[in-house]
C-alpha cells in the first residue's frame, strides 16, 4: 500500500537556455533529465547545471512540472 505523500519525489528538470531560444535550428529537441529530490529539505524549485546534448556545453537545468 502506499503511504501517501512520500519525503522523496521524482522530479523533471530542463534544459533552460533551450527553452528560451526556441531550440537551435540543427537540434531537435529539449534536453531533459530526471533525478529525485527530498521534498522536505528542499521545498523550491530545483536547479543543477547539467550537460545539453543540443547546445553542446553545460547549461543550468531547472525543475518543471509534470
Amino acid at each position: 500500500m502506499a503511504k501517501g505523500k512520500d519525503a522523496r519525489v521524482r522530479v523533471i528538470l530542463e534544459c533552460t537556455s533551450c527553452v528560451r531560444n526556441d531550440v537551435n535550428k540543427e537540434s531537435t529537441g529539449v534536453s531533459r533529465y530526471i533525478t529525485q529530490k527530498n521534498r522536505h529539505n528542499t521545498p523550491s524549485r530545483l536547479e543543477l547545471k547539467k550537460f545539453c546534448p543540443y547546445c553542446f556545453k553545460h547549461t543550468i537545468h531547472g525543475e518543471i512540472k509534470k
